[in-house]
């Protein structure tokens, strides 16, 4: 009910500045006490995936909190799980504005963000101060001026930065917004990355005494050779979970719509069908050796139950917030408890 107040609201200010004053006004409510009290308290409806126990089986995208600024007030709306950056190892500032595009009759989003954010360092300060106990994702890509040849440099660095603080690592190969990224999803060199990720997490275990797990998030825009490259490298190198997908560089329905053809990443309804597509190939080619969590698209209840039945064992929300709010939450942990009890 109060988002469907504030929601006019919002959409008449720049999608930008609406985003960083939602989070600041949601920040003020949480640490007066009334957070909880506008949104829909959630079921209880545990699973075990990735070797970790989540409350309930719905989480926040990597995007909405990049530096990690607002995880206790994002704890407050009921997710089973939260992911926070995309962190890089050095600050950026991103992309030139404007970067971020409503498509309100699509239900959707553009943005050509680019990575933006204040550096790994301070998510870690942000992290450390925050009370939340639950289970934190950390996402984490490479710096923009860092060569796409040297970019498993930047994906070690940021593993071993955040590996203590995090409950499970995301590394993020699959943005449109940063030049070449998505070439790090090709067969040889995703083989490359993921290997030496993997030998990192091994000394990083040994060093911690704690075994964190690496998620790969991958593109929806894959034709089905390289869905099939991806699940063999996954299994081979024993990667823990695979997020699918990222945003689309996709424009079929929106094409007419205006900002429709501006560039960046597409999210939102018109990308829940592709996503829900490479889950479902995802899950036939993996065969529950490697767990799947499905974003794109989500924009009620039924939509998640939907990416459950492809093969995800667990989902992530993010623009589907921006159009329905936080009671987006409670509506698909319900709905996916109701198909699964």
């Amino acid at each position: 009910m109060a988002y469907g107040l504030l929601k006019p609201l919002a959409f008449l200010m720049d999608p930008e500045r609406a985003h960083h004053a939602t989070l600041r006004s949601a920040e003020l409510l949480h640490s007066l006490g009334f957070l909880r009290a506008f949104t829909a308290t959630a079921v209880a409806d545990p699973v075990h995936v990735m070797g970790l126990d989540f409350p309930n089986p719905v989480g926040l995208a990597a995007g909405l909190d990049k530096n990690g600024e607002y995880i206790d007030v994002l704890a407050d709306l009921g997710f089973g799980f939260i992911e926070i950056g995309t962190v890089t190892p050095r600050p950026q500032p991103g992309n030139p504005k404007p970067r971020l595009f409503r498509l309100p009759q699509a239900e959707a989003i553009i943005n050509r963000m680019g990575f933006n954010n204040a550096g790994v360092e301070v998510l870690i300060a942000n992290v450390r101060a925050a009370q939340y106990k639950g289970i934190l994702g950390i996402n984490i890509g490479k710096n923009f001026d860092t060569p796409i040849e040297r970019a498993t440099d930047d994906y070690l660095i940021g593993l071993e930065r955040v590996y203590e603080y995090a409950s499970y690592v995301t590394v993020n190969i699959s943005s449109p917004n940063t030049k070449n990224l998505r070439q790090l999803q090709d067969a040889d060199e995703l083989g490359r990355l993921l290997a030496s990720l993997k030998h990192k997490q091994t000394e990083l275990a040994d060093r911690h005494g704690r075994y964190v797990p690496l998620a790969l998030k991958i593109a929806p825009d894959l034709e089905a050779h390289q869905i099939q490259d991806i699940a063999e490298r996954l299994v081979g190198n024993r990667i823990d979970a695979v997020i699918a997908t990222n945003t689309t560089l996709s424009r079929v329905g929106v094409e007419h719509l205006q900002h429709g053809q501006e560039t960046g990443g597409l999210s939102g309804a018109p990308v829940r069908a592709k996503s829900t597509h490479v889950i479902r190939e995802l899950a036939e080619l993996l065969q529950g050796e490697v767990p799947i969590i499905g974003v794109g698209g989500i924009l009620g209840g039924e939509d998640a139950v939907e990416k459950m039945h492809a093969g995800a064992s667990l989902v992530q929300l993010y623009s589907g917030l921006v159009y329905h709010g936080p009671a987006l939450v409670g509506d698909c942990i319900e709905a996916i408890a109701r198909v699964r009890s």
